[in-house]
């Protein structure tokens, strides 16, 4: 696969540990379980890590963000959010880790160390307030659909991907894995 300069993070932000707050992790997971990317695309599970997150923002161009957010929107309503609508979208006090995520990238540009492109695919929780591993059916069903988006601004940001086969399987391993039993 080509080498671009861009660097490319792709950070997924959530608590795996309350339904629909994990969806963001969920697809992170996803994508490094499904596909490989090309040296300059990082996928990270940013989970609730706020500041810490801070090093992998400020070393990359181009930072696509994926989480839940409320946005006055129907549950599974996938957004792409910039600029002010990423703020207003981010900024509630409902999460483990949203704020943390305004305060991070707040930091980041104190210290004169933005990506240039900050876009956060968003989606409209159904449920983020049970204890539980699993995504809600709603969101679940969801996962295809943002995944897609996610790498198609992977590819308008000059990354590359291929599917994982048998000959470059994934080497990450999902700690907490999705109980699906209770979608069916």
């Amino acid at each position: 696969m080509p080498k671009n300069d861009k660097q490319i993070l792709i950070l997924g932000v959530g608590n795996v540990l309350y339904t629909d707050e994990g969806f963001g992790v969920r697809i992170a997971e996803e994508l490094e379980q499904k596909y490989e990317f090309s040296p300059n695309v990082t996928v990270m599970d940013g989970g609730t890590l706020g500041l810490r997150l801070m090093g992998p923002i400020m070393d990359s161009d181009y930072l696509i963000i994926v989480d839940i957010v409320l946005n006055d929107g129907k549950p599974g309503e996938v957004f792409r959010l910039l600029g002010e609508n990423l703020n207003k979208a981010c900024a509630f006090k409902n999460s483990m880790h949203q704020t943390d995520l305004l305060d991070t990238l707040a930091n980041c540009s104190i210290m004169g160390e933005t990506p240039d492109d900050v876009i956060l695919y968003g989606i409209e929780p159904f449920n983020f307030k049970d204890m539980s591993a699993a995504l809600s059916p709603e969101l679940e069903t969801k996962l295809p659909e943002v995944i897609d988006a996610v790498l198609q601004e992977v590819k308008k940001a000059g990354g590359t991907y291929t599917s994982r086969s048998m000959t470059n399987p994934a080497t990450e391993k999902i700690y907490v894995p999705r109980d699906t039993s209770r979608n069916s």
